[in-house]
């Protein structure tokens, strides 16, 4: 196991020029090294599949017979940005919620990591980083897939990218904060399957929100999956309005900050001295 710095006074007249956090988010990307490798070919093969499986070939036949429900948009064009957010999501939140649970057990990370001079709240911000780290290079990764394929214009990818990274950054910061405070692995499975593959299904990822029950479509525009598919549809077609795009971002950005604001006590409350 990878060690932290041991608990040293500073000596008096210095001051530490890097950021405690820093070292907790040096800690995952030294383990990351190990697996980096085999998670590129992942953030390269699996836009690759969807997009030829699902967006180039069953694209083809929603073209044929359904394409005004989409705007005039290709199903390729149309499903892309929602991919990107979906995944997001779903990396965010497996990325967040499953190593928080592990590092917080008994023998795991954390216990190590708070016996350095870090707080739980810079354990808390160092692994968040790392995580939304790791959304940066997935989502990157994607847009470069999806530009290759004209599914993106490669102009708007920057605008994707960022748009992608405040959908990850919106779910990763409360899945830590609640992760450190599950109790049994199931729990934290159980949101998977039930919270958040529902939201990957239904949020408007694969089509139109009008294609569902009218009584559900306001649910689903509660999700927050779906501002993070409209804001990243936004982002690679250039389309919404300026007070739908404000409100988009509005969304993802409070529910960040409020998940760090829970971060901070949930941390602080499990991993205190």
């Amino acid at each position: 196991m990878t060690t932290h710095a041991s608990r040293l006074p500073v000596p008096p007249g210095r001051t530490r020029t890097v950021p405690p956090a820093l070292h907790e988010f040096a800690y995952w990307l030294h383990r990351y090294r190990r697996t980096w490798r085999g998670t590129v070919v992942l953030n390269v093969a699996n836009p690759l599949l969807f997009l030829t499986g699902i967006g180039a070939g069953l694209g083809t036949l929603v073209n044929h017979h359904n394409s005004a429900a989409l705007g005039g948009l290709s199903y390729l064009a149309f499903l892309t940005p929602g991919l990107l957010a979906a995944s997001a999501m779903q990396t965010a939140y497996i990325d967040s919620a499953h190593p928080v649970h592990q590092s917080v057990q008994a023998k795991g990370h954390y216990w190590a990591a708070s016996a350095t001079p870090m707080s739980p709240v810079d354990i808390y911000y160092g692994h968040l980083l790392f995580n939304v780290f790791k959304v940066t290079l997935s989502a990157t990764a994607f847009t470069a897939v999806a530009a290759a394929f004209g599914a993106v214009d490669a102009l708007r990818a920057p605008l994707v990218v960022v748009a992608t990274l405040l959908v990850g950054a919106a779910f990763a910061a409360p899945s830590a904060a609640w992760a450190v405070t599950a109790k049994r692995q199931p729990t934290v499975l159980a949101v998977l399957r039930f919270g958040v593959m529902p939201m990957f299904m239904f949020s408007g990822t694969f089509f139109p929100l009008s294609q569902l029950p009218g009584w559900l479509q306001p649910v689903v525009q509660a999700t927050p999956l779906w501002h993070g598919v409209e804001l990243c549809r936004t982002a690679a077609l250039g389309t919404g309005t300026a007070a739908g795009t404000a409100v988009h971002v509005g969304y993802l950005a409070v529910l960040a900050v409020v998940g760090l604001l829970l971060g901070r006590r949930t941390y602080q409350r499990h991993l205190h001295s």
